[in-house]
Order: structure tokens, then sequence, then C-alpha cells
């Protein structure tokens, strides 16, 4: 890895600005490569558990506002700080020696999400719901902590100022996972259903498909279990070894969250403010996303297509384009670019539907807001790296990143009720006004960290 510049106080604290061959340079890195399998293991569970299971249980019949209680689910990535911080300093029996801190809990949970999608794959939600429920807990559970772990993985990877390129290259790889978990899932489904309902012109809903799908898709963790297996394990941040329990939980427990407010004072409060709504706008609405399309009359292979293979490519130039622009323009000015785009692209969502089965306009509308998706995932990992000390780079992502998702995912679970009671565009058209907020919270934290000496946001 190619020895950092000293910062500069003009680009945010990043390196002095690099020329765009040496900003692309850093992608072929081994740590880049390695976080491009890794970040693919983290994003295949996701839509596994949200918009692919919304699609499936849609499809099945199960009412919206169900559904959108469901997204409830997800607020295990909400909590997962909880228990950060025994994924930060506990060592697996066996395992640990043999794998080491980091890889010994990422391979743990790779197994936990396999058994759980295997299960999935084996229940009927309209025969039993609550089995399925309690799958999709455990696959978010062990998700969650897949994430914590890899992230820790991620940032000790490498050094501040490669973060972003790592954050690209994770984003890459996690968007190639929903690729699979989504237009493949689907895909799959509809490749696997009977050939009399494929005739018809309203398929009526089949178990079988969906099984196969989810079968598949828990083969599909294997490639991450393998990269864990081959890769060498981070040297991490020296840690002094606690004399007793007490001590312990001191250090695993008080100790990371005492060293972020320690570091940041009063600008911590504005710091997590930011990051509790940035992604408020797109949580919201992508709740409701796949049962919009069934209820639009899209296909599984028209979603499949465009919104899982197009929209993706999209996020992926987008994170690609984020890593970069951080790179030369520093993290805080593409951050509000992320959160203008984000929020901006959800009214195309309310103009589509007003289109009804309009696949061209679905392209372009889901092409533009996966765009900016990617452009604001990239610089906001970026964003979250820089605020951890390294010594408690679990626990401390851990709590940023669940401040993310904690209150978009409370929100969103009545997304279905609102859907009911206002309609698509309605809907849509509020989730664009709930990313306003988000523009003061940026332009606030970008003037924090101009004046606050000595403080790196």
């Amino acid at each position: 890895m190619p020895a950092p510049l000293p910062p500069t106080p003009a680009n945010d604290g990043l390196p002095a600005k690099l020329s765009w061959r040496q900003a692309l340079r850093v992608y072929r890195e081994p740590a880049s490569l390695r976080m491009l399998s890794l970040g693919f293991s983290a994003g295949l569970p996701l839509l596994l558990v949200f918009g692919t299971l919304s699609f499936w249980l849609r499809e099945a019949g199960i009412d919206r506002t169900t559904i959108g209680f469901l997204s409830w689910v997800g607020l295990a990535y909400g909590f997962k700080w909880v228990w950060s911080p025994l994924v930060d300093r506990l060592p697996i029996p066996l395992l640990t020696r043999a794998l080491g801190r980091r890889r010994s809990w990422l391979l743990a949970s790779q197994a936990v999400i396999i058994a759980a999608l295997v299960c999935m794959a084996l229940t009927d939600p309209q025969v039993a719901l609550a089995p399925m429920v309690w799958c999709a807990v455990a696959v978010a559970v062990a998700s969650a902590t897949q994430d914590i772990a890899l992230d820790a993985f991620r940032i000790e990877s490498a050094d501040v100022e490669h973060q972003a390129a790592l954050a690209a290259t994770y984003q890459t790889g996690y968007r190639l996972a929903m690729i699979w978990a989504g237009a493949g899932a689907l895909w799959i489904a509809a490749r696997a259903e009977a050939p009399a309902s494929l005739a018809g012109a309203a398929a009526p809903y089949q178990h079988g498909p969906w099984q196969t799908a989810y079968l598949v898709m828990a083969l599909s963790m294997l490639p991450g279990v393998l990269t864990v297996l081959l890769s060498s394990e981070p040297v991490p941040a020296p840690v002094a070894h606690a004399r007793n329990v007490r001590e312990w939980l001191r250090g695993a427990l008080v100790a990371p969250f005492a060293d972020f407010l320690g570091r940041y004072g009063w600008h911590a409060a504005l710091i997590l403010g930011l990051i509790a709504t940035y992604r408020i706008s797109d949580v919201v609405m992508g709740i409701m996303a796949n049962p919009f399309y069934v209820d639009m009359g899209f296909s599984k292979d028209e979603v499949a297509a465009v919104t899982k293979v197009f929209g993706v490519v999209m996020t992926l130039l987008g994170a690609f384009v984020g890593g970069v622009l951080s790179l030369r323009m520093g993290v805080m000015r593409v951050l509000m670019l992320g959160a203008v785009l984000s929020a901006a692209s959800n009214l195309l969502f309310a103009w589509l539907s007003t289109r009804g089965h309009d696949v061209t306009a679905l392209i372009w509308v889901v092409s533009a807001d996966n765009l900016a998706g990617g452009i604001a995932s990239s610089a906001f990992i970026a964003y979250l790296s820089s605020l951890t000390n390294v010594q408690y780079s679990a626990t401390q992502y851990a709590l940023l990143s669940s401040m993310m998702l904690l209150l978009p995912k409370l929100v969103a679970g009545f997304s279905g009720k609102y859907v009911d009671a206002f309609g698509y565009n309605d809907f849509f058209t509020a989730t664009a006004l709930l990313g306003l907020p988000v523009l003061i919270l940026v332009a606030l934290a970008a003037r924090a960290q101009a004046r606050g000496p000595g403080r790196q946001l």
C-alpha cells in the first residue's frame, strides 16, 4: 500500500489532492479486492429478509400493513451496537484461536445465515407465517453480527486515507450480491414455476419456486466463507488484558462510548443526529418498493431485469464515483451531494406511480434512484469510518451504523399503513420530504468540522 500523503485542512483531513490515476490505482490493492468479496457476503442476506421477501410475501397474498410491520425485523441492524462489544472483545472457543478475532466471528455468523436461509426456504408463508418471521430474524441478527466483524476487519485493514476506496469496493461487492439476491432470486423463482402458470396471464402463487430460489441463495454464501478462510487476520490494535470481569466490561462497554464522546464533545450530538437521519428517505421508501412493483403489475422478470440489474449497476457506478469524488473533493461535499440526490430521486417514484405498467419509465426512475444511492452510500461509509478509533473499531462503527438504521426502520414499519391510507403517490412524496432536514444537518456538521480545532469529523 503506498504511503499516505500528509493531510491538509482544505480537504476534510484527507491526503493532498491525488491525480485521477493515483485515485483509481487504489482499487487494485489487495485490501480493496478482499472487500469486494466480503462485501458480497454482507450484501446477500439483506434483500432476502427485506425486498425479495416482501415481493414473496405480497405474491403470497400477505397484506401491505403486515409487510410493513415485518420490516421491523431490520431493527436487528439498528440494535447491533448492543452486542458489538462482544464481537469486539469476546473470543469464540477454539475458532478464535484458529482464525483470529475478526475472522472467527465472520465465519460463525455466516454459518448461521446459511442455516436460517435454508429454514426460510422450507417454510411456506401462506401456511405458517410465524416460522418465516423467526427465520428472517435469525438471518437479520446473524447478518448484523457479520457486519460488525466485517466493518472492524475493513477499518483495521487500511489507513484512514484508503477507507473511501475500501468503502467503494465493499459497496461494489455488496451491490453485486444485491443483484443476485434480488434479480437472481426472482429469476430463479420465475424459471422454477410450473409451465401452466408461466403460460397464464396471472400466475397463481406457488411455494416451490421460492423454495428453490432461497436454497440457491443459501449456497451463495459459500464464496464469502472461502474468502474468510483464505484471508489473513488484520493486525488488531493492542488491547490491555482485563484483570477481572468488571474491568473487562468497562473496557468493552464503557470505554468505546466514552472515547467517542471525549473526542467529539458537543459535536457528538450533531454527528449522531446526522447519522440517524441521513438515509431515512431511502430506507422508508424501500420497504414498499417491491409491493409497489407487484401492485403495478410488473412481473418477476421485469422487476429482476430493471430494478435488480439496471438499478444495481447504477448503484455500483454511483459507489465508484462517490469513492473517487471523496478522495478528490472531500467526504463532506460528497455527503451533501448524496443527500440532495437521494431525497430528490424519491419524487421520481411518485411520478412513476401515475404511469401504470411502464417499463421504460421504471428503467429511468430506478437507474436514477440507485445512482444517487450509490454516491450517498460510498461517502457515508467513508464518513462513518473516519469517526472511529481503531482501538474500538467494531463497537464504535456498529454504534454509528446502527444509528443509521434505527429511526428509519422504526418509521418504515408504518409505511404499509400509510400506503393503504393515502396511496403510493403521497407516500413517495412524503419520503422525499423526510430528506430535507438531512441537508441542514450535513451543512451544520461541515461547519462544525471546519471550526472544531483538533477534531476530525
